[in-house]
């Protein structure tokens, strides 16, 4: 079925909305527990790392530090992995950017007038308004510098969603119903086409991120695309050892899909 990405304001209900159309369509909810227990997995030193970036505005010195890098192509990864297994909905941390392009995604964003948002966060974290004033515009700030560092657009720009739902015009129950209703409607664009483009973009970040989780292999220009036929390498290395080894390990990581490489060689 169709793939639903919720982007949201602080205190603007979107959870809510989320936790919502999940319940009515028997969808997958990938929120913040989820995603930080998808870490695990990985193991304690990733999920330690989920907590302290994830959602955060990297200063200068964290968003060129490898770990940083590192987290971003993994979350880029986990996100297209859930988006694979279909029927889900995807809160957050960019998917509106990664789901861009693909028909069968309904790429959504949340907003409620500031005043709004100060109550519902006041009453849900019991804080006075003062406390939930500073704290919805924090965490705004975070969010929005976190998904600038990650992908290079503005968090709050229109154009980056499909849709746009003021909770403090409808209500919660009415959100719910028109987003139930598009997704509905969109499945019938989840065609092979549509599969195969979120397919290859999925197994574009599982090969970026096998490559920048490594130390040994990290180059700070390092990207991995689709580019409609195949697999892309791209990136600046210093040498031609170094050029030879991330070939080998892209390839390996893309298995039998072909990449072209395109690295270039900085003299």
């Amino acid at each position: 079925m169709a793939i639903l990405t919720i982007s949201r304001q602080f205190g603007s209900k979107g959870k809510e909305v989320g936790e919502g159309v999940a319940s009515a369509l028997g969808y997958d909810y990938v929120g913040k527990h989820r995603f930080l227990s998808d870490l695990k997995t990985l193991g304690d030193q990733w999920e330690q790392w989920g907590e302290t970036l994830d959602e955060h505005a990297p200063s200068i010195w964290e968003k060129y530090d490898w770990s940083f890098a590192a987290y971003g192509a993994l979350i880029q990864s986990i996100l297209l992995d859930h988006a694979l297994a279909d029927r889900t909905v995807i809160m957050e941390r960019g998917g509106n950017v990664l789901l861009r392009g693909v028909p069968h995604a309904y790429r959504i964003r949340i907003v409620a007038p500031l005043e709004d948002r100060i109550k519902n966060i006041a009453r849900d974290e019991f804080i006075d308004a003062e406390t939930a004033r500073w704290l919805a515009k924090r965490t705004d700030h975070e969010r929005s510098g976190f998904i600038y560092s990650l992908f290079g657009i503005h968090w709050d720009d229109p154009a980056e969603y499909d849709q746009v739902f003021d909770t403090g015009e409808l209500p919660i129950e009415s959100v719910v119903s028109l987003v139930t209703e598009e997704l509905l409607a969109r499945d019938q664009l989840r065609t092979p086409e549509s599969l195969k483009i979120l397919e290859m973009r999925a197994l574009a970040a599982k090969v970026k991120a096998g490559l920048v989780m490594d130390p040994k292999l990290f180059t700070p220009t390092l990207d991995v695309e689709f580019d409609g036929n195949e697999l892309v390498l791209r990136g600046i290395v210093h040498s031609a050892k170094e050029h030879k080894r991330l070939e080998e390990a892209a390839k390996k990581l893309a298995g039998d899909q072909n990449l072209r490489c395109e690295l270039g060689l900085r003299g």
